[in-house]
């Protein structure tokens, strides 16, 4: 993902997820795609942004608690939750944000 998510006006919400990897990939890129293209699909979603250096990053921007429930609860996304404990995270943490105030060039 190369660019920066275009957010409304604060206040709204940031799921961030970073996490350690395993050596295991089997499945692993299609279940992101897949997740990615879910998530957008969710009421509430407002976008993403993710890199990976070694320790990968991905901040998911949301409307409301409410949203960031939902999603968490979703069968599938529930099932790639399961999958990365098992096999493809060593570690993982997850933050949740109110974001207050935005700035930058654009």
């Amino acid at each position: 993902m190369t660019t920066i998510a275009d957010t409304p006006e604060p206040p709204y919400y940031a799921v961030i997820f970073t996490s350690l990897r395993t050596e295991d990939d089997n499945g692993y890129d299609d279940v992101a795609v897949r997740m990615l293209k879910l998530a957008q699909e969710q009421p509430g979603f407002l976008g993403v942004e993710s890199a990976r250096e070694g320790v990968g990053i991905t901040v998911s921007y949301w409307q409301d608690i409410a949203a960031i429930r939902a999603w968490k609860a979703q069968a599938d996304h529930q099932e790639a939750q399961r999958r990365g404990k098992q096999q493809w995270y060593r570690d993982y943490r997850v933050r949740v944000c109110r974001v207050e105030r935005v700035y930058g060039l654009s």
